[in-house]
């Protein structure tokens, strides 16, 4: 059956923009009135024609993101060995870390925490591949997050006795070192940044820009301490010192951390780098806090060396269907809401991180950036 004419065409265009309306605002009835014709040509001497009035409402509903199935293993660089040759397992880590889903039109979905662990899995049920290339290029998130994928790397070392190497990119500050002192040897890159042992806690007072909308908190609360940090009031003293407690302690745990996966580092290292400063490679390497300067080919060297092959095969774990073509290749995971409605007033994106935060952070919207 062959549909045709122009009001053809025109409602499916509107049955387009509905459908895409529904993808953005999620899940909702439709309420629609009018009347829809269509004609159809049956055979050569025959044709339908149905008109009808419709009333109501249509409910429209529209995954987030379609399952692209489980992780698998794309060629990246190709071995002389043949179709059994040894691999190098290279794993991504990239963009914001926390325990949670990107959700939105023509978003993946990834959780960075659920993926990294498939990604391990992957590798460990992999009998050929000998090593891992932890790839990182990501300013930090969440500490539980963070914390949740440092105890995945030390089970999957722990567990397979496979080396790994984790290879810094252009930012691998906070959480992302915090993840990056688990691998038996640090690379970075003679540009990358790297550093930020500290911990945060984000907090906006937006008093003032309600009192502009005319808006004021009144809440009803059983417990002085329940809403402390509240962004509709100024910190007081109480749950400021609080808070400093907090993340003084989580600061105190990454500096073990450290101190543990480090041991070369001495104590004026470590004091040059105790207010929670960002720095340079060249200065991480002299700080004790990488092995050495490289790139991602290097990484990979060392993975082999580690894992006492050479000339080996390197897959990337990813999903079917992903763009994958090289070592640098990356999850497309951030959803297209952010690009819609670009704007973000410092403090308002804070009610999706309500978390403390290992994170390098000079952009108060980095969140809208990365479509949370």
């Amino acid at each position: 059956m062959r549909t045709t004419g122009r009001k053809n065409r025109a409602g499916g265009w509107a049955l387009a923009l509905a459908l895409a309306l529904a993808g953005l605002s999620g899940c909702h009835p439709l309420p629609v009135s009018g009347r829809f014709r269509g004609e159809a040509k049956v055979d050569a001497d025959a044709r339908v024609v149905a008109d009808a009035a419709v009333r109501g409402s249509v409910e429209v509903k529209l995954a987030t993101a379609p399952d692209p199935g489980p992780m698998t293993a794309v060629v990246v660089r190709g071995s002389h060995s043949g179709p059994e040759a040894l691999r190098i397992g290279l794993v991504d880590v990239d963009g914001l870390l926390f325990n949670q889903n990107l959700t939105g039109l023509y978003s993946v979905g990834e959780n960075p925490v659920a993926s990294f662990r498939e990604k391990l899995e992957a590798a460990a049920a992999d009998p050929r591949v000998r090593a891992v290339v932890v790839r990182i290029n990501s300013p930090g998130g969440g500490v539980t997050a963070c914390d949740i994928m440092a105890d995945e790397l030390r089970r999957f070392r722990d567990e397979t006795g496979k080396p790994v190497v984790c290879c810094l990119m252009d930012v691998a500050t906070a959480g992302a070192y915090y993840l990056a002192v688990g691998g038996d040897e640090v690379v970075a890159l003679p540009t990358s940044l790297t550093g930020g042992i500290g911990a945060l806690i984000n907090h906006y007072n937006l008093q003032d820009a309600m009192a502009q909308l005319n808006l004021t908190a009144d809440p009803v609360k059983a417990g002085p301490m329940v809403d402390m940090g509240s962004v509709t009031t100024p910190l007081d003293d109480g749950s400021r010192q609080l808070f400093q407690e907090l993340v003084d302690g989580f600061r105190d745990r990454f500096r073990d951390r450290v101190g543990k996966r480090r041991p070369g580092m001495t104590e004026d290292d470590r004091k040059a780098i105790e207010d929670g400063r960002v720095v340079a490679a060249s200065t991480a390497l002299s700080h004790h806090m990488v092995d050495r300067l490289g790139y991602v080919h290097e990484a990979i060297a060392e993975a082999e060396r580690l894992g006492g092959t050479s000339g080996a095969e390197v897959v990337l774990f990813q999903r079917p269907g992903y763009p994958t073509h090289s070592i640098y290749a990356i999850t497309p995971n951030a959803p297209i809401q952010g690009d819609i409605v670009p704007f973000s007033y410092p403090g308002l994106d804070r009610s999706k991180a309500p978390t403390f935060l290992y994170l390098w952070q000079p952009d108060p919207t980095v969140f809208r950036q990365a479509g949370r």
